[in-house]
């Protein structure tokens, strides 16, 4: 099947978002059988080295989701290379990453282009919301609609 698809999940701080949404779409690609490798960072550097939110912890222990050895980065120069995805939460994360990385409309962009429909133009940051459930339900169903994306981009490969 080749080398894994690689996913690199970003938000600002990496202690909410990207990392919540690393493990569940890394769970649900496991449990669909996709080579999937997924990875999150911070555009702002401000957690570097810190473990994630409780509010993070909690509802991927719900989902029975060991998330130990987590530790909180920032986005580096190699991440363009090294994923095949980057993943912005948020407007502003997809200018940061803009900003660094140029424009790759096909592998930086914001994950709720994938739910066209969702109503939801970002990820609600659960730091300001306190809302972690709300972003979990919108994670999974983001990272669903990613995975089949890539389960059809695999069946395409020659």
């Amino acid at each position: 099947m080749g080398h894994p698809v690689k996913v690199l999940f970003v938000c600002l701080g990496n202690i909410c978002r990207s990392p919540m949404a690393e493990y569940l779409c890394r769970n649900m690609a496991a449990a669909r059988g996709l080579p999937v490798h997924t990875a999150s960072a911070g555009t702002s550097g401000w957690h570097d080295g810190e473990g994630m939110h409780c509010g993070s912890l909690e509802i991927l222990s719900d989902e029975g989701i060991d998330s130990s050895g987590f530790v909180s980065r920032r986005v580096r120069a190699q991440d363009l290379a090294d994923f095949d995805y980057l993943l912005a939460m948020d407007d502003d994360n997809l200018a940061e990453l803009e900003q660094r990385f140029g424009r790759h409309p096909g592998k930086i962009f914001k994950i709720t282009d994938l739910l066209p429909d969702s109503g939801y133009s970002h990820v609600p940051d659960p730091w300001y919301t306190g809302n972690f459930n709300e972003t979990r339900r919108i994670l999974t169903a983001c990272c669903s609609a990613l995975l089949g994306k890539i389960e059809k981009d695999l069946a395409c490969r020659p």
